[in-house]
């Protein structure tokens, strides 16, 4: 029995390693996501003459009368290889800046996030949880602490992995079947949570002028897949806790110190103090007190911030000020934790802790720059548009307008996450080509992304272009010292696989058998 499982095994791992060799060719010949969107922008001032120059054109869907509309019904390219176009460029370069509606929205909630990190809350509230569950639940713990992390989700790669295998190897259990367990909530997970994140605006700041390419009049709330992305939380977690306990586990065997690289000895577990379950209290009640207060100006019929005119949840200037409401509720019962355990003293420490997750987006700044320039340029010269027009009319061609389509859509999706990790990077890549283009063949923006989550979400797990792939490599090195990139995909690659196929059956059976809302107020069919 033996010697038979054993040519397999090695030959399953020469195929996890070939398959990885194949990606990180690919992905290191793509330059940093940076670059990328410099040479972006570039290719579009250049293919926007070339264009212009042969006559690319397409029928205008729009209504009549709408903002934009041609008058014979013509989409034409607008070149921006020329005098005017660079005019426009040297004029706009600033505002498309400081325009970009992600830019804004994420550094405003991580002003808010920073202060419960920094002070200690998250880390002491994902340690509860963790720590504070049975041992018949603490696979289950872990993979729903780890999914909930995502609103800070550095906090989730540096701290919960770690004490995760610290918790196993405490227990008895595989070391690595806790990392492998947390490594699948925190980013596997990636898209779903109980609560909105820094994700969620990035995002809806992509999508909405990617949907205005169509209809100048449409808005992507940060609020639009907040029911599917709650929902898709239980689904992970379990999923999650299944696949651990059933095949990666079982797969890892029986755990020997001597597998490790350094001395175990000292792999203590952290327990709460007493002074932290005090702070962790005292933020609860902080907590659930600011939700009192914000539910005052919401669920009254006479709310205060209800939509002023109709007096509904929907479209009121509580969900488009989702981002003032993130900050709040993170940072107040931040600070009340950390006056508690003693981290915050006074107004000076909660300066010093924003301005310390401030210093560290000085990447997703510059990031964000050459994304906005390039989804300015897109729009300006009607590319956009355009490639969606023909692009949806290649879809009816080939009768690919069902809810079949987002099967592929995911799958490509998966297929590009391997090399361009960055979700953000990713979605200003994309989102102007295929929101517009399924909105024609009549699909709501706001499902759209949805289902892009799904695809930018479940291969985070096998590709090294992840970001903090490297360090969860580092982590697993610990308790297996012959730990290579092969050995870890080939653990997570259940993950990645079983996600997929569960979350694509949930977004089907949500959106289209159920027909259920992906969000507040959030369509699942685009009406022009």
């Amino acid at each position: 029995m033996t010697n038979t499982a054993m040519p397999n095994t090695n030959n399953n791992k020469g195929l996890f390693n070939r398959f990885l060799s194949t990606v990180e060719f690919f992905g290191n010949l793509l330059p940093h996501p940076i670059t990328l969107f410099a040479i972006f922008c570039v290719a579009i001032i250049v293919f926007s003459g070339i264009a212009d120059y042969f006559g690319l054109t397409a029928i205008d869907p729009r209504p009549v009368g709408a903002k934009g509309r041609e008058e014979d019904g013509i989409i034409e390219v607008v070149s921006l290889l020329s005098a005017e176009g660079l005019q426009r460029i040297m004029t706009g370069l600033v505002t498309n800046f400081t325009g970009f509606a992600p830019l804004g929205t994420v550094l405003v909630a991580l002003l808010g996030v920073s202060v419960a990190e920094h002070s200690g809350l998250l880390s002491a509230a994902m340690r509860g949880m963790v720590m504070g569950a049975s041992k018949r639940l603490v696979t289950f713990a872990v993979v729903f602490a780890a999914i909930l992390s995502n609103t800070a989700s550095e906090l989730g790669y540096v701290v919960l992995i770690p004490l995760a295998a610290m918790i196993f190897h405490s227990l008895g259990r595989h070391p690595l079947a806790g990392l492998a367990a947390a490594f699948a909530g925190v980013s596997g997970g990636y898209s779903a949570n109980l609560l909105l994140g820094t994700i969620d605006p990035l995002l809806a700041g992509i999508t909405t002028p990617a949907a205005q390419m169509i209809d100048p009049s449409y808005e992507v709330g940060p609020e639009a897949n907040y029911y599917f992305m709650f929902a898709s939380v239980f689904m992970i977690a379990i999923l999650g806790t299944l696949i651990t306990e059933k095949i990666v586990e079982p797969r890892l065997g029986k755990y020997n110190d001597s597998e490790a690289s350094e001395d175990l000895s000292g792999n203590k577990v952290e327990h709460l103090t007493a002074l932290e379950k005090k702070g962790l209290k005292w933020a609860g009640i902080a907590f659930l007190l600011t939700c009192a207060v914000l539910a005052l100006t919401i669920v009254p019929e006479n709310g205060i911030l209800r939509h002023p005119e109709t007096g509904k949840v929907t479209g009121s200037p509580f969900l488009k000020g989702i981002v003032v409401i993130i900050f709040i509720t993170f940072s107040i019962p931040g600070f009340v934790y950390g006056r508690v355990v003693g981290t915050m003293k006074n107004d000076k420490d909660v300066i010093d802790a924003m301005s310390k997750s401030m210093s560290s987006m000085g990447m997703y700044i510059v990031l964000v720059f050459f994304a906005a320039q390039f989804v300015a340029f897109f729009k300006w010269t009607n590319l956009g548009t355009i490639l969606a027009v023909n692009g949806a009319d290649l879809l009816q061609a080939l009768s690919l307008t069902g809810p079949e389509i987002f099967v592929f859509f995911i799958f490509m999706c998966a297929v590009i996450n391997l090399s361009l990790g960055s979700s953000s990077a990713q979605w200003a890549a994309t989102a102007p080509i295929f929101v517009p283009m399924l909105m024609l063949v009549g699909y709501a923006p706001e499902t759209i992304q949805a289902a892009y989550r799904i695809g930018d979400s479940v291969t985070n797990l096998i590709t090294p272009m992840m970001s903090y792939f490297g360090l969860i490599l580092a982590v697993a090195s610990k308790y297996k010292k012959d730990m290579g990139i092969g050995t870890l995909v080939a653990t997570m690659l259940p993950y990645s696989m079983i996600f997929f196929v569960g979350w694509v059956i949930l977004f089907y059976v949500w959106v289209f058998a159920l027909g259920l809302p992906v969000g507040p107020g959030s369509a699942t069919y685009y009406t022009p």
